[in-house]
């Protein structure tokens, strides 16, 4: 994979990030303002130095699964496995899996949901980094990180390009193990 040098220093990448970002309100529903990463995908160097960035706090950590929450972590979580060497797991929506899966439930502020991951994703002892666009409760996340445990897999931590950090996600997972490029 031949993306830009890495530049950890990159001061600049924040800013950019954030000036390409398209706040949508409203959605998906009323009192909501969503975050909309697509105008940073569609810019071929600067979602290159995204993938770097995402990645570097874990070169050398022989990271061996990454696995991309869906559907904006399949995104970014694939060519962050990719410039880590390691192979990429979905974590999916219940039902959407072809092959047999496990399930991990959770709540919700006006409901619940779940995630699953295919029972043979990840091995015992493989070490993996989950991958998603945007923490905000860390619902989702604490919830995938719990089918990598189950399958037998030691959670590296996590890598998010965007924080919520009014809804207190990175202390729901451990503050230790996040990872995120923009705070909000």
């Amino acid at each position: 994979m031949n993306l830009p040098a890495a530049n950890l220093t990159d001061t600049t990448l924040a800013a950019d990030v954030t000036a390409r970002l398209r706040d949508v309100p409203d959605f998906p529903k009323p009192g909501i303002v969503f975050k909309d990463i697509t105008p940073v995908l569609a810019d071929p160097l600067l979602f290159g130095r995204v993938i770097n960035a995402m990645s570097a706090p874990f070169r050398g950590q022989h990271i061996t699964k990454v696995v991309g929450v869906e559907a904006r972590g399949f995104l970014l979580g694939a060519p962050i496995a990719l410039a880590l060497q390691a192979g990429f797991v979905p974590a999916r929506k219940p039902g959407k899996l072809p092959h047999r899966s496990i399930v991990e439930r959770y709540s919700l502020e006006y409901g619940a949901d779940g995630v699953e991951m295919h029972e043979d994703a990840i091995l015992k002892g493989e070490r993996v980094l989950v991958v998603d666009d945007v923490l905000a409760t860390g619902g989702t996340a604490e919830a995938t990180s719990k089918l990598v445990k189950r399958l037998g897999g030691e959670l590296v931590g996590y890598s998010f390009l965007i924080t919520l950090d009014f809804l207190e996600g990175p202390k729901r997972l451990g503050a230790d193990k996040v990872t995120t490029l923009l705070s909000f």
